[in-house]
């Protein structure tokens, strides 16, 4: 059997999930004609965007979300982020996982210092009145739940708008929102990171 792969960007408000038990949630499937068998490899949250890979190969699946491919997020935050808060965050923070107290692993986070320019979202964030807002970069190896929303928080810095923007060496680019690639396989897009 010849499997298939794609990228994704996977808009605001979708699951990434092709079948759900909830009504009215908007799904994979929703967005393209992809072939029986296609599933999502790791997953974004309802309300994250950004960079989604699919394939019709479940073996693949384990490796992306593996400690060994990093997965690069642009969050925009409340405020303007500190240096302080971007080193707490290279260090790792302590977050709530199944409400256990997880320390994060150290990750590489910078301040993104210009908007970067993404297609406005079908929900708008909030308005200027409620204050600034700051871009920073966070690439982590780990995947749990809302992680990198609940990094920011915990620095003082709440997550408003999260998109994914790399997985490896596989970049989000001007993919657009909702718009699919197929793609030839993973081979050389995810390698192993570094030490």
């Amino acid at each position: 059997m010849t499997h298939r792969h794609f990228i994704v960007h996977k808009p605001f408000g979708y699951i990434s999930q092709f079948i759900t038990n909830h009504k009215n949630k908007k799904l994979l499937g929703d967005l393209h004609d992809f072939p029986e068998g296609t599933m999502a490899i790791g997953r974004l949250d309802q309300d994250s965007e950004g960079l989604l890979l699919l394939t019709t190969d479940g073996k693949m699946s384990e490796l992306v979300r593996s400690r060994h491919i990093e997965k690069e997020y642009y969050a925009q935050v409340d405020g303007l982020i500190s240096s302080e808060a971007i080193a707490q965050l290279q260090q790792g923070v302590e977050i709530t996982v199944s409400k256990e107290v997880y320390q994060t692993l150290p990750c590489q986070a910078f301040k993104i210092c210009q908007d970067p320019g993404f297609a406005p979202r079908s929900r708008k964030i909030r308005d200027d009145r409620h204050g600034p807002t700051s871009w920073v970069s966070i690439t982590v190896t780990e995947g749990k739940y809302r992680q990198v929303r609940k990094m920011t928080a915990a620095v003082g810095f709440p997550t408003l708008r999260l998109v994914r923007v790399r997985i490896g060496n596989l970049q989000l680019l001007d993919l657009a929102p909702g718009a699919a690639q197929e793609i030839e396989g993973f081979v050389g897009i995810l390698p192993i990171k570094k030490s």
